[in-house]
């Protein structure tokens, strides 16, 4: 199996150790010259809230020029809107269609998005709200008003719609389960698959989130197979979902590129590492976590 790597977004924003709406376009620019410095020809974008969104728009060609210039491409847009998973959803959607819009114009195969956390009261901090954040204790309390099922059909209408929109394009539509959102693990995203029904819609299999999910990772292939659009690569001791260097945790990374292989998986994996304790260097990190899986490869090669 011949393996396609690309950076995911998570590099950027822990080299620059900002988030979101805090990400201006000199800091992207700025960050696509890094990771083609590392050596990726490939790389994600991410659009998080309508002010990220709108700069990235207002700039689009000039972000298309650094990438020409740079010989860099991006195959996968991911966007953050939660609103897209709430009852208002539907005032949202011209936003996930301009981002639709933006990745069609930098030539992406995919668009993302993600569950979010659902809508409880939450007592804790939300470890995804305003940075990222991997080993939060979440304390909730489920209110009298929420209905799970009504969230369910939200969540399953936006993503249908969601999924025209992307589906127009050209792209494909695809979702990363993440610990504590509302759809966490393999077998969630196997029961939306269902409800939404649509050969455009498909996984991005996020190691870390799932491994701190106690999923057994080739299991969690070989449920999603062709489902699999997109892999993140990480790794941690599935106590909590860090993001570290591939072989630095307990993931069965063997088993998993077996796996892949099986269901002739073609598309890229990312390096989605970052936000690591001070002893591990980033760069030095997304190298080794190449390297590693590269050798894994050719053994089963």
């Amino acid at each position: 199996m011949e393996l396609k790597f690309c950076c995911a977004w998570l590099y950027a924003i822990s080299k620059f150790q900002k988030y979101g709406e805090s990400f201006d376009i000199k800091n992207i620019l700025e960050a696509l010259k890094q990771i083609k410095k590392l050596g990726f020809d490939t790389t994600e974008l991410e659009a998080m809230r309508k002010k990220n969104l709108i700069e990235e728009l207002e700039n689009k060609h000039l972000i298309k020029e650094t990438l020409n210039s740079l010989d860099l491409k991006v195959n996968n847009l991911c966007v953050v809107f939660p609103e897209l998973m709430s009852r208002d959803w539907k005032k949202y959607l011209d936003l996930f269609e301009q981002s639709a819009d933006l990745a069609n114009f930098l030539g992406c195969e995919t668009i993302q998005l993600d569950s979010h956390m659902p809508p409880l009261h939450y007592i804790s901090e939300k470890p995804y709200e305003d940075t990222i954040k991997f080993n939060v204790p979440i304390k909730i309390r489920v209110e009298e008003s929420f209905d799970w099922t009504r969230h369910w059909i939200i969540m399953v209408e936006s993503i249908k719609e969601c999924d025209e929109i992307a589906y127009n394009r050209g792209l494909k539509l695809c979702l990363e389960p993440r610990v504590h959102e509302s759809i966490p693990n393999t077998d969630a995203i196997l029961r939306l698959f269902d409800w939404v029904n649509s050969d455009n819609f498909g996984a991005v299999l996020d190691c870390g989130h799932l491994h701190a999910q106690k999923e057994l990772i080739p299991l969690s292939v070989e449920k999603l197979a062709e489902k699999i659009f997109f892999v993140h690569a990480s790794d941690n001791d599935g106590r909590d979902n860090q993001h570290l260097g591939v072989g630095r945790g307990t993931i069965d990374w063997d088993g998993t590129l077996k796996a892949l292989k099986k269901h002739k998986f073609s598309g890229y994996i990312a390096i989605d590492i970052g936000n690591l304790p001070p002893q591990y260097d980033l760069d030095e990190e997304i190298v080794k976590s190449i390297q590693y899986l590269e050798a894994i490869n050719q053994k089963l090669d």
